[in-house]
């Protein structure tokens, strides 16, 4: 069965985005060949290692609090924050609590 991803204009919960796949810690919004919106699910404790993307990424904690690595510094991240990072800046995220992230990956054309 094929993931959902949302259509243009389409309303999206990001809450419960990902309830139709039980388990599941992330699931991509939209993908396109210009942009990625993705989900993530972290309980507290979980992390995401360190890695880089090939595009500028945003990261946005809609609920929760993480911990966020980049640049040589740790940034603590709670409900409503974000932080942007520019192309092929190696980050990690560890959930200090139970925590839903938005990230918005930009793909280099």
């Amino acid at each position: 069965m094929a993931t959902h991803h949302a259509s243009p204009s389409e309303i999206v919960d990001l809450e419960t985005w990902s309830q139709d796949l039980p388990g599941e810690h992330a699931k991509a919004i939209v993908k396109t060949p210009e942009m990625e919106l993705a989900r993530l699910v972290f309980p507290a404790g979980g992390e995401f290692p360190n890695h880089k993307v090939s595009g500028p990424i945003v990261v946005h904690c809609i609920k929760g609090e993480i911990e966020f690595v980049a640049m040589g510094a740790t940034r603590i991240l709670k409900t409503g924050q974000l932080v942007y990072l520019m192309p092929d800046e190696p980050h990690s995220i560890r959930a200090i609590a139970d925590s839903v992230v938005l990230l918005t990956i930009i793909f280099k054309a």
